[in-house]
């Protein structure tokens, strides 16, 4: 309930015929402070509020008079008083008519939605946010103003994992962020587009977007190189095959790659060597829940990126390998190990065949296409035995060129030992 003193103010005003009020009520809103003590500003603020609109005031005095309000609602010390006060405000307003009235909702619900982040209450933040009238006709607003908006909507709904709402309003962006030539705005969306691809899962081009993002002058330098390891992250928790081994190797030949923690890993995988279940774990720490989150076949998104490398790299150590023993690399049972090299074969991201009667993995040299289809080695007449003739011919090759090797630096020893 209001004090004494602001409800004597209030009935007052309401007394006063033609302009007079606005006088009276411009005089209440800039000594409401002085007139209040902390325990009675909030419902001051609240009636002086109802009292605007229950007033006969002129539609241009009432414009002026929340400007007013507005202001002092800006300078209250506690963000929860802006956030009771505002809401009322708010709502007063909805329950007139309020076209001529959309730019001082539009700063109110703004003052709003800054009380709320600093609160970190950003889920309320995007909903005060998301009723802006931004389409107003009654209202004039730039591609720049929406997008500065929508950009501010999408981020409060990523600092709380809702990646579906966000990518709502990303989409808005979409048709927009072209016509818009501010970079700080640019940049935010970007980076957004980046986290969302990143929640869905779509690690390759997340990866790509936070590398480009960490080329950006406009980010410090610290700011870069975690934008760096996000990109990093990401092409590590990437499905392996051809797309992310050149993702891999982007982020590989980038020197400031050197300072990550994640390098170790990174170089591994480029490298298509096998990871170990303790580098794996330590990689796991710098993760983010959602990738770490279980997948639909029980396993994590880090596991199953981890098995399919191990499988990529076991294909560069081995020509053939049975179900048994390739589970047990892999840290599967002999059933699991097959169906994820026979998905892999299937989807263009690995090269070799499946002997299932003898239970036996056939890789094939060379790099897979990553077309669906791509990956299934074709079984021709003799292919073995041409490989043991290449292979018996290479042998021989470096026979011979040791011998005239050692014919030309020790000739006395070869025709003592080796002649015939």
């Amino acid at each position: 309930m209001a004090s004494p003193e602001i409800s004597r103010l209030l009935t007052e005003a309401k007394a006063v015929d033609g302009d007079d009020p606005f006088a009276l009520y411009e005089s209440l809103i800039s000594k409401v402070k002085t007139l209040s003590t902390p325990d009675t500003i909030i419902p001051d603020l609240k009636e002086i509020a109802s009292s605007l609109f229950s007033s006969d005031l002129r539609v241009v005095a009432l414009r002026t008079l929340l400007e007013r309000f507005i202001d002092v609602l800006r300078e209250l010390p506690q963000p929860h008083m802006t956030v009771e006060v505002g809401q009322h405000t708010l709502h007063v307003i909805s329950t007139q008519p309020t076209a001529t009235l959309l730019d001082q909702v539009a700063s109110l619900r703004t003052l709003v939605a800054d009380a709320y982040e600093s609160t970190d209450d950003f889920l309320e933040a995007a909903r005060v946010l998301a009723e802006i009238p931004l389409d107003a006709a009654q209202r004039k607003v730039t591609n720049e103003d929406r997008v500065a908006v929508w950009v501010r909507i999408v981020r409060n709904y990523l600092e709380v994992d809702d990646t579906t709402s966000a990518e709502t309003y990303l989409n808005k962006l979409k048709q927009v962020i072209y016509t818009v030539e501010n970079p700080a705005l640019n940049l935010h969306f970007r980076l957004s587009q980046a986290r969302i691809q990143d929640a869905k899962r779509e690690f390759l081009s997340a990866s790509s977007a936070y590398h480009n993002i960490s080329f950006s002058p406009a980010v410090s330098d610290d700011e870069r190189l975690h934008t760096l390891a996000m990109a990093a992250r990401c092409a590590i928790l990437a499905p392996a095959g051809p797309l992310r081994s050149r993702a891999l190797g982007r982020l590989y030949k980038d020197e400031r790659a050197l300072h990550l923690d994640e390098f170790a890993m990174l170089e591994k995988m480029f490298l298509d060597r096998l990871l170990a279940p303790a580098e794996v774990d330590k990689f796991a720490q710098g993760l983010a829940p959602h990738q770490l989150a279980t997948t639909s076949d029980g396993s994590t998104v880090l596991a199953k990126a981890v098995v399919e490398h191990n499988l990529l790299a076991s294909s560069r150590l081995y020509s053939n390998i049975g179900f048994d023993a390739l589970g047990l690399l892999l840290g599967l049972d002999a059933a699991k190990a097959e169906d994820t090299t026979a998905r892999m074969i299937e989807q263009g991201r690995l090269v070799g065949r499946i002997d299932q009667i003898e239970e036996v993995i056939w890789f094939e040299r060379g790099e897979a296409s990553g077309e669906k289809g791509s990956g299934r080695a074709e079984v021709t007449v003799g292919k073995e035995m041409r490989h043991w003739d290449a292979n018996v011919q290479g042998l021989a090759e470096e026979i011979e060129s040791i011998t005239n090797a050692l014919q030309r630096e020790f000739p006395e020893f070869v025709a003592a030992n080796l002649v015939a």
